[in-house]
């Protein structure tokens, strides 16, 4: 009987004893409590004591959270619809203030921020053309998204740590317009770029005939001074052949001649016999 009384106070003694020590993790945040009130919430990981019924513990998670919020739709600065899906990466930064604004709540705490989001992202979307928000690089409008939301949810005691978008579409209405428009402007620049390679070829095939007739036209001037000269050598050489033998050379110039009217075969001339022509046939010598 004594042996029992003794355990029953040991374990009364040990419940007591391990009523008034609590740990907290390092991927927790815990606030502590006397009747209600909070006392202390910069609690570091590791073992750390209360007194039981006087004081009670809540803890809350330190880790990184993710809303991952429904696809909305935004109006652009076109008046055009655009669905956009996003997330929002936030944590815990001031755990007393969390507490009192949010409950503790983290489904509270993702509604209210969706709320702040949705509205941050439909005033800038509003200032921006679909084209911009296709195109541009987002991190600026990643940067605006966080500053514009981060000074109301500290307020909450919650602090931003990113927001992203992860992809923009179009209505299927507005995809098609969109992408004739699209088309149509790629269109524009294909035609430009062809009208200015007919242009360059124009220009290029222009100057390549320019050079063929310089060409040409250099060359049948070298010809004709090479003609010329070699003309005025010949006349040069017969001039002084004539000059040595005048018979001889008008004997080889009628021959010359024969042989050109005579090759023929089927050739006929009509001339009198003792013309200048025939003065070497029958010739005696």
């Amino acid at each position: 009987m004594a042996q029992n009384r003794l355990l029953l106070i040991l374990a009364i003694v040990f419940a007591i004893a391990f009523s008034t020590i609590f740990t907290v993790h390092q991927t927790e945040k815990a606030i502590l409590f006397r009747l209600g009130e909070i006392v202390k919430s910069d609690y570091k990981p590791g073992l750390h004591f209360k007194v039981p019924i006087y004081n009670n513990v809540k803890f809350f998670d330190a880790r990184i959270l993710t809303l991952d919020a429904k696809a909305e739709r935004f109006l652009t600065s076109e008046k055009k619809n655009v669905i956009v899906d996003s997330f929002v990466k936030w944590r815990i930064g001031d755990v007393p203030l969390y507490y009192t604004t949010m409950s503790g709540d983290v489904t509270q705490a993702n509604m209210r921020l969706d709320q702040i989001m949705k509205d941050a992202m439909r005033g800038e979307f509003s200032k921006r053309s679909i084209n911009q928000l296709v195109s541009a690089d987002r991190s600026d409008l990643r940067d605006i998204l966080v500053a514009s939301t981060k000074s109301i949810a500290e307020k909450w005691g919650i602090d931003i740590v990113d927001v992203r978008i992860k992809r923009i579409d179009l209505p299927s209405d507005v995809s098609s317009s969109v992408y004739r428009r699209m088309e149509a402007e790629r269109e524009r620049v294909a035609r430009d770029f062809r009208s200015q390679g007919a242009e360059a070829s124009e220009k290029i095939r222009a100057d390549a005939d320019k050079q063929r007739d310089i060409i040409i036209a250099e060359a049948y001037k070298e010809a004709e001074i090479t003609r010329g000269q070699g003309d005025a050598v010949a006349t040069d050489v017969y001039a002084k052949a004539y000059g040595k033998d005048s018979e001889f050379f008008g004997f080889y110039r009628s021959l010359n001649a024969y042989k050109q009217v005579f090759s023929g075969g089927s050739d006929m001339l009509v001339l009198e016999p003792n013309s200048d022509f025939f003065k070497y046939f029958g010739k005696e010598k």
